[in-house]
């Protein structure tokens, strides 16, 4: 008994030490996470975007924050990716503008832990739909100068704000234009819509969440426990907060969602162990009833993979653009 006595002397003060570094860790992951570098396929892109029907111009914007403006080939020339999704939208009956020109410009905003060269790949066959797309790194991303993670609440001027100074610089019109988001881009992508007079014809929004700190907390007990997974959670809070200044239940895509006004598609995948599909749609739920809204089940996807399943999650959103914004 004595040895069980002395045991749990010791060992008690390591477990509180071992659960303080994880939410001191799982608070700085979710305020400032380790910043990706540029890939091989990034560079690979970059070097030569030709090959992938589209050209990129790089420009900075007032705030800071890095751009990439990806347009498609002036003389129609087709990557591969988006030779495909122009097969699959045609044997939609879907009328498309002829490769190379542009009717309107799309936001896409990456999500955690990603950057803005993740999108290029994305942006690739969006411009052989007939878009321009315009890729921004978000705050404690990429190359952005700022270094803390609110998921929208500090960044929802952004996607606005970068649209109309790359129209100023580079000489299009701002209008009609679609946004984009995943996962915490989505979040961001949320409250930029919902903002009043917000410029968007058309909103996309793929895996992401109407809370955050039930969606943590979910994930969490899943692994842990629903008493640890709780407590984890709350310690992590309180560091984020520490971080940030906001506080993770401040992070409500849900509230935001009820003041957005244009139509909306929600994409998640069925088997997202990161975000659960259920606060997906939670977050579908939260929009307007009387507003234009779709659902799509992106079947056996994970949250790392929903965009390169076998699912034509990429004419999916195309139609959906093509639709809406003009």
């Amino acid at each position: 008994m004595r040895f069980i006595f002395r045991s749990l002397i010791w060992i008690s003060p390591m477990l509180i030490i071992v659960a303080a570094a994880a939410c001191v860790w799982a608070g700085f992951e979710l305020a400032a996470p380790p910043r990706r570098i540029l890939q091989d396929y990034h560079r690979e892109f970059l070097a030569d975007p030709a090959a992938h029907g589209v050209q990129v111009k790089k420009f900075t914007a007032k705030d800071g924050t890095p751009c990439l403006l990806v347009e498609p080939e002036p003389n129609g020339k087709l990557g591969m990716r988006g030779q495909r999704v122009r097969e699959e939208l045609s044997s939609k009956i879907i009328t498309l503008a002829a490769p190379g020109k542009s009717i309107g410009t799309l936001v896409l905003v990456h999500g955690r832990n990603g950057r803005k060269e993740d999108y290029l790949l994305i942006a690739e066959r969006l411009c052989a739909a007939g878009f321009r797309c315009l890729l921004p790194d978000m705050p404690g991303h990429g190359d952005h100068p700022g270094q803390h993670v609110t998921f929208g609440i500090t960044e929802k001027n952004i996607p606005g704000d970068v649209l109309r100074e790359a129209a100023e610089q580079f000489h299009f019109s701002p209008s009609p234009a679609g946004l984009m988001g995943m996962s915490m881009g989505g979040a961001v992508a949320v409250r930029a819509a919902a903002m009043p007079k917000a410029e968007w014809k058309a909103l996309v929004i793929v895996s992401s969440f109407d809370r955050l700190n039930v969606a943590i907390q979910k994930t969490a007990s899943d692994h842990a426990g629903h008493w640890l997974g709780s407590l984890w959670t709350k310690g992590a809070g309180l560091v984020y907060r520490f971080l940030t200044k906001h506080s993770l239940s401040e992070i409500r895509s849900d509230s935001a969602a009820a003041a957005i006004t244009m139509p909306t598609l929600v994409a998640h995948g069925t088997r997202d162990s990161v975000i659960p599909i259920e606060s997906g749609k939670r977050l579908y739920a939260a929009l307007p009833a009387t507003l234009e809204k779709q659902w799509i089940d992106v079947p056996d996807a994970e949250h790392d993979n929903v965009l390169i399943t076998d699912f034509p999650i990429y004419a999916t959103i195309a139609e959906w653009m093509l639709r809406h914004v003009k």
